[in-house]
């Protein structure tokens, strides 16, 4: 039962949790499942304010007869029949992880490049592998590789042998992806200091700058000191100094 899919009434039940504010784990307790399984769920079909049981399971419908029909693509760098895995289940998961990014609030081109790149065990790809295995154009691609950039989750690699770009996610990419967002709140925490300056902070606005802005400096410190200690724990890394 726990490996089978969802049915109709589970997903119904699903909807009715979500409606009386009942926790992703409380409704897989429910239904006696992984909270894993909710939670891809949810995330795939709307989110938790967006999810509609007869919706889900149309989709599921859909998303079943397109494995079947449709063989699956398996590029270069990606996981093979080979390796024990099945390459369905493998794009399946990556469809996943880019559904539930997007929920979160990524764009869902940068979700899906980011979920091809992850799923690979060389953790690299060339743009013209991810223009075959997800259909989509070059300019798609690009454009969603330049937003990974500046959230330093994707870095650029020269293949020199085959004169080709190849785009890589490293193994830290959390953890730089964690430095970038504390440099960004450090940036906001001056940007509102500023202005609790400019209003004064005897001001009610400026008062509320100040407050804001030794929110964001405390918080990015504490995410640098959290990430860093976190990292210092794994053997053989050595971690890059903070923002």
């Amino acid at each position: 039962m726990p490996g089978a899919r969802l049915t109709p009434d589970e997903r119904r039940l699903i909807a009715a949790g979500l409606t009386a504010r009942l926790g992703y784990g409380e409704i897989a307790r429910q239904l006696a499942r992984p909270t894993s399984t909710v939670t891809r769920e949810i995330a795939r079909n709307g989110g938790p304010s967006g999810y509609r049981a007869d919706n889900a399971q149309r989709a599921t419908v859909r998303r079943s007869r397109r494995t079947r029909t449709a063989p699956p693509r398996v590029p270069e760098g990606s996981a093979s029949a080979g390796d024990g895995r099945d390459p369905a289940a493998v794009e399946e998961y990556a469809t996943q992880l880019a559904d539930l990014l997007a929920n979160l609030g990524m764009p869902r081109m940068v979700g899906r490049v980011l979920g091809c790149l992850y799923v690979t065990d060389c953790g690299s790809l060339t743009a013209a592998e991810l223009v075959q295995r997800l259909g989509v154009s070059p300019a798609s691609v690009s454009k969603a590789i330049g937003y990974l950039e500046g959230q330093q989750l994707v870095r650029r690699e020269r293949d020199d042998t085959a004169h080709r770009e190849r785009y890589v996610v490293d193994d830290d990419i959390w953890y730089r992806a964690l430095l970038a967002s504390a440099r960004r709140n450090t940036l906001l925490a001056e940007f509102t200091r500023s202005g609790a300056d400019l209003l004064g902070t005897a001001t009610p606005a400026g008062a509320r700058m100040a407050e804001a802005s030794a929110f964001l400096e405390h918080m990015g410190a504490d995410i640098v000191r959290a990430a860093q200690r976190r990292r210092r724990r794994q053997p053989g890394t050595v971690a890059p100094p903070g923002p």
